[in-house]
């Protein structure tokens, strides 16, 4: 078959970083006075932090603490990124998928040195293409621009044949609406009817998972 685009998402896909987001998260709002369960800050990791917060609070958090809720997330993570591991199988996922001479563009939102720390953490930048940061996109998934944009950083249209590989809801959702096939790794938290409600092709445990069964892909 003629060679694919694999449009990977790294955090919670790639490097188990979905549980220390949720804590930062805590961290952020709670420095400025609001206190929100962490199981409900979990169940929007994944999503865009530009969208985070009007969807704890609605408009009206946003408006009153959007930016500086957004400041003091990002200074509770940075501490965190030094325990931050990749998830089993996540750099085989990456020679599996340049191996079989398909294209691979890494899709985060994550900002700049994050990303970099991800890249080093991954040993990815001799595999990957390119790569995407929040510095990239106005609107963060589930909107697609991300993947959209993670295509032109290949030089490729938005309309390119293109397989996507994530871990939450939003994920896939993001990829419904670029209309790109979506395959997800467990390791998000959401459930698998939640998953595949939103369209989710298949569902592996771990990126090691999904090595094992790529020739079932489009990305054999």
């Amino acid at each position: 078959m003629p060679p694919q685009i694999a449009v990977l998402d790294v955090d919670g896909t790639l490097v188990d970083s979905n549980y220390h987001h949720a804590l930062a998260w805590y961290r952020a709002f709670r420095s400025l006075g609001e206190v929100v369960p962490v199981w409900r800050l979990h169940r929007l990791i994944g999503m865009g932090g530009d969208q985070l917060v009007a969807a704890v609070g609605g408009d009206e958090l946003e408006e009153r603490l959007g930016d500086a809720a957004r400041d003091r997330w990002e200074a509770e993570v940075q501490p965190l990124l030094g325990e931050l591991c990749p998830l089993p199988g996540a750099r085989d996922l990456l020679v599996a998928v340049r191996e079989r001479g398909h294209r691979l563009v890494l899709a985060s939102s994550g900002k700049a040195d994050q990303v970099d720390h991800y890249l080093d953490l991954l040993d990815a930048r001799d595999l990957a293409e390119a790569w995407t940061t929040s510095d990239d996109v106005q609107a963060s998934k589930p909107a697609p621009d991300l993947l959209q944009t993670a295509l032109r950083k290949l030089g490729e249209p938005i309309d390119a044949p293109a397989v996507v590989v994530g871990d939450s809801v939003y994920d896939v959702q993001a990829a419904r609406r670029a209309g790109m096939p979506a395959y997800v790794v467990r390791s998000g938290g959401f459930g698998d009817d939640e998953l595949r409600d939103a369209g989710a092709v298949e569902l592996y445990d771990t990126p090691a998972d999904l090595v094992a069964a790529l020739d079932d892909t489009p990305l054999r």
